[in-house]
């Protein structure tokens, strides 16, 4: 009969989610991370994937947008309310914040103020937006929405 602690030196690397632990272990050792937005390749593999959601048509554009939301949570980084599009297309930024924000205070930070930001504009000047276009096709009534981190 096996030991517990055999069964679990055999069993590392399989199953659900050791993939991920492996590339966050890789990640960690290249020094970098899917959530890491002040570095620029990070930036643009985060744009190549979000090009690929431009790729597909959609119903509506919100549900572009939902899936975008979803897929930048998992890195991090989150947009507020989504404005409503109007016409055949249109373009707008969403600013982005980084783990929700920062709130709180620093070693720098008076004793009567808080810190209250994005969690991106300390790092990188002016922050982070998501640039959003979108167009409706007139043949099907489908839309397609472009969207790049700038």
């Amino acid at each position: 009969m096996k030991s517990f602690k055999k069964y679990i030196k055999e069993i590392q690397g399989v199953g659900p989610g050791a993939g991920d632990a492996r590339q966050q272990a890789s990640d960690a050792d290249s020094g970098g991370s899917a959530g890491d937005v002040t570095n620029p390749e990070t930036l643009k593999r985060l744009n190549a994937y979000l090009g690929s959601i431009g790729n597909m048509e959609y119903l509506l554009p919100e549900h572009a947008l939902n899936r975008l939301r979803t897929s930048l949570m998992k890195v991090g980084l989150s947009f507020g309310e989504i404005p409503a599009m109007e016409g055949s297309s249109g373009s707008f930024d969403l600013p982005l914040s980084r783990f929700g924000g920062r709130f709180g205070k620093d070693e720098n930070t008076p004793s009567d103020e808080f810190i209250n930001d994005d969690g991106i504009s300390h790092i990188i000047e002016g922050g982070l937006a998501l640039k959003i276009n979108y167009e409706m096709s007139p043949k099907n009534n489908s839309c397609r929405v472009f969207a790049k981190i700038a």
